[in-house]
């Protein structure tokens, strides 16, 4: 019996999977404590007979949960209290950073808030040199020194990111003992990150210490209520942990809601067939996407609030564009809509509470929901607030509300559209040539209107759509990264060299996974960061027979151009290791002979062209082998699906929505 729960910015969703059925639940986030949305699902799930709002879990119940704490604490640098400490005269790397400017002639570019003051950046006298050989001795009072500063200022968790430690990790390891007695989080960068590139080793490292006690502190008050129940956590990788080791691996988490979503898109497409596929996955606060040829596309490239972290995370690409997301006026008189978004409180007009206009509220305008349907009639919507708020909008725009409300779907559509060639098209990948998965409480509204705009053929929306976070991750295996910097060039680039750096790289972290997680069958992934000699940026590759020939196809297609006879330089080896277990297969129906299903009535929509009276469909009545042409709404629990015009749509086995243009 497994729960998956994904805590969103708007909504916290739950599926339950069992032998026997599949069910799924969804209720407010509570972003002051997100235990409590959660604690409110397992109310639902397994209520106490005597006590309301309590709850009493099964013996047999494992939860994996991906949680959006720690990415939140970030954001609004709301983590711990911590100290850096590095090699004396390089306590400004933070601040000097790579000094690339994201936009060359802005001249009034900001920086983003600091993650610690200049203050808390202590050097200590040491030096390890890039070969790992010892030129200056870590002093012997370091320890004391740290120790008495930490106590003094109050210190929750400390970063150490020594030069060249990836060489050799001496000096920090003699720094953790020394802190061991201070009882508070110590994040050395030679296990963190053992590579080379000062400022991303830094940057992961201090982020890491940041987010441990954050991260920690709440993953105890749950694990509390759960008593002895199993929680697994979902990691940036699309792998799970347990809970009681996320703490020291906080970094780990910043993308845990998304990778579910990418994670569960993946495996549902291989169910079905498919290799190609983008993820779009739009929900209340933001809208994620990402591509999957052949397998998820992984980066080490990623970065949060323009900080780069360095870890293996899905390849996501985000934007401020979900349901949430406000419509305001800029500074130019034109409307705007995003990033801001109202999330679960105030939440958009139409939830009873919040004072400012929603892409929710312009589809709930448009007649594209069902005000009296929404979250299955849990959660009705009030139509009569987001009139007066459309109307006193569009008279500040001068244009009707109709306009007004097609503009706010048009201004997202545009947004979630450049999100997608972003993950696609600048990366030598044609969209025409992929499915778009759509999921997430708000796709279905929006994704006809983007397959058409991107030349997209296919649309897939899963059975359960408006929870594929969640259940992708029931779906996932335990899993641990590990890398090593490992310099060889040109000639000497052997393999033998790197099958035994592979073999000690995978023991280490087989040994660890098999300790935390004693089930499932072991499986390794290899990979190495290559480039041309001279260069200075790598391409990762996977590990094989052909991996130099894979790294000049890549080449070939991320910049346009191979050197086939430029020698090649290796700087970095990684691998997966995995715990694959087995899964509850997904349910699948019997296709029926009939293939119109009833109507549940009527409802105008309004589209660009103006308003037309469409036919509603509950997707309860829709089975397998059902045929649909649009204009139609198909409205579910959690997701209310718009079929235009000129598409149609079929149900497959699985009950997934296979929507195509005529």
């Amino acid at each position: 019996m497994k729960l998956g729960i994904d805590t969103g910015g708007t909504f916290t969703d739950f599926i339950l999977i069992t032998d026997q059925v599949i069910a799924t639940y969804k209720v407010s986030s509570t972003p002051d404590d997100p235990g409590r949305a959660i604690l409110a699902g397992l109310s639902h799930f397994f209520p106490a007979p005597d006590h309301p709002h309590s709850f009493n879990l099964p013996d047999d119940l494992e939860i994996i949960h991906g949680t959006t704490v720690g990415t939140n604490a970030f954001l609004q640098r709301k983590g711990a209290r911590t100290l850096l400490i590095t090699t004396r005269g390089f306590e400004d790397v933070l601040i000097i950073g790579r000094q690339n400017r994201a936009t060359l002639y802005d001249l009034q570019i900001e920086r983003p808030a600091e993650i610690i003051g200049r203050d808390n950046c202590v050097g200590v006298n040491e030096r390890i040199l890039w070969d790992g050989s010892v030129q200056t001795p870590l002093a012997r009072s370091a320890g004391k020194r740290i120790r008495r500063i930490c106590r003094e200022n109050g210190m929750e968790a400390v970063a150490v990111c020594l030069l060249h430690s990836y060489a050799n990790s001496v000096h920090e390891k003699i720094l953790a003992d020394e802190l061991r007695s201070l009882a508070i989080p110590v994040s050395l960068s030679s296990e963190v990150l053992p590579e080379f590139r000062e400022f991303e080793r830094l940057t992961t490292t201090l982020i890491n210490a940041y987010l441990a006690p954050v991260i920690s502190s709440y993953i105890d008050r749950l694990t509390e209520k759960l008593g002895t129940i199993p929680l697994y956590i979902q990691q940036s990788n699309g792998g799970i942990l347990p809970a009681e080791t996320i703490g020291a691996r906080a970094v780990h988490t910043v993308l845990s809601g998304p990778a579910g979503g990418v994670h569960g898109a993946f495996q549902l497409a291989m169910e079905t067939g498919r290799e190609k596929i983008i993820t779009f996955d739009m929900g209340g606060t933001s809208t994620d996407v990402s591509l999957c040829d052949g397998e998820p596309t992984l980066t080490r490239d990623y970065r949060i609030d323009s900080y780069p972290l360095r870890i293996q995370v899905m390849d996501i690409h985000t934007v401020g564009a979900g349901g949430g997301s406000i419509a305001c006026i800029d500074a130019g008189g034109l409307l705007h809509v995003g990033p801001q978004s109202a999330g679960a409180d105030p939440g958009p007009v139409c939830y009873g509470i919040g004072e400012e206009l929603t892409v929710t509220d312009a589809n709930l305008f448009l007649g594209r929901l069902l005000a009296d349907r929404f979250l299955g009639g849990a959660m009705p919507l009030q139509s009569e607030r987001v009139t007066g708020k459309m109307n006193e909008l569009a008279s500040r725009l001068g244009l009707s509300a109709r306009e007004t409300a097609l503009g706010i779907i048009r201004l997202v559509n545009i947004g979630m559209a450049k999100a997608i060639r972003a993950v696609s098209l600048e990366r030598g990948h044609d969209p025409k040539e992929f499915s778009l998965f759509s999921f997430g409480g708000a796709s279905g509204l929006h994704c006809c209107e983007l397959a058409r705009e991107l030349g997209i053929t296919e649309i897939v929306v899963p059975a359960r759509a408006g929870i594929l976070s969640a259940q992708g991750m029931v779906m996932a295996d335990p899993a641990l990264d590990a890398s090593q910097s490992l310099f060889l060039q040109g000639k000497k680039i052997d393999r033998v060299i790197l099958d035994k750096s592979f073999a000690r790289l995978i023991a280490d972290k087989k040994k660890e996974l098999l300790r935390l997680c004693r089930s499932g069958r072991v499986k390794t992934e290899r990979f190495v960061d290559l480039r041309y000699q001279g260069q200075s940026f790598e391409l990762s590759v996977p590990y094989d027979d052909h991996f130099t020939e894979s790294f000049q196809a890549l080449h070939e297609q991320q910049f346009g151009y191979s050197l086939s006879n430029a020698p090649l330089e290796v700087v970095s080896i990684r691998c997966t290791v995995s715990l694959v277990r087995s899964k509850q297969s997904l349910p699948q129906a019997v296709e029926q002979s009939a293939t119109q299903p009833e109507s549940d009535g009527h409802k105008e929509v309004v589209f660009a062209q103006g308003p037309e009276l469409v036919r509603v469909y509950s997707r309860r009545q829709l089975m397998s082998g059902h045929r649909l042409n649009g204009p139609a709404l198909i409205v579910d629990d959690y997701t209310t699906i718009l079929l235009p015009a000129h598409f149609h749509l079929t149900i497959d086995h699985l009950l997934n929505l296979l929507i195509r243009p005529d």
